[in-house]
């Protein structure tokens, strides 16, 4: 596997395809005054199919990364410096293939992405989840994120009923 700069002219608004699979997802409810978090087994496998666009328009000079197996490429990573709260912004991670996925692939590309939000002089990373994608929340946990926001209704006002909530996860630099 290599990691290359993506040329932005070459991959802006070229779609890919990837599918989440979770066995749990995070509850978050109201509790007195505040939330209770935590996580909860889900009745049957939650599998949710994603079909995105690569460096999207609303992107502020975005970099991105791609994982090249020979001259396919088999994930990315793409970010940008937030000037307005100086902080680095991870807009998208994807390894697309599932049984890439705790290969490494992954990581390889936060360390990249990470090293120019490091060079940016951001004070902090912070990327968007969702609740129902445990696998990623574990990965970022695992990468030293922690928790810093959520909002339960970004998606659509059925998001705690159908645990698609937005997480915010962010890393101090």
């Amino acid at each position: 596997m290599v990691i290359k700069q993506l040329n932005y002219d070459e991959y802006k608004g070229k779609q890919y395809k990837a599918e989440i699979r979770s066995d749990k997802y995070l509850s978050i409810e109201p509790e007195g005054e505040g939330f209770s978090i935590e996580w909860k087994k889900a009745d049957n496998e939650i599998v949710e199919p994603l079909t995105d666009d690569m460096l999207s328009e609303w992107l502020d000079n975005p970099i991105a990364y791609g994982a090249f197996e020979g001259d396919t490429l088999i994930g990315f990573v793409e970010g940008f410096f937030e000037d307005w709260n100086n902080r680095y912004r991870i807009s998208n991670i994807c390894v697309f293939a599932t049984d890439l996925r705790s290969k490494g692939v992954g990581t390889a590309l936060l360390e990249k992405i990470m090293e120019d939000a490091v060079k940016s002089g951001a004070r902090m990373a912070v990327l968007e989840t969702q609740s129902y994608n445990s696998k990623a929340i574990s990965f970022y946990k695992k990468n030293g994120f922690e928790l810093i926001g959520f909002d339960r209704y970004a998606y659509s006002n059925d998001g705690p009923k159908e645990h698609n909530m937005r997480i915010e996860m962010g890393k101090k630099l």
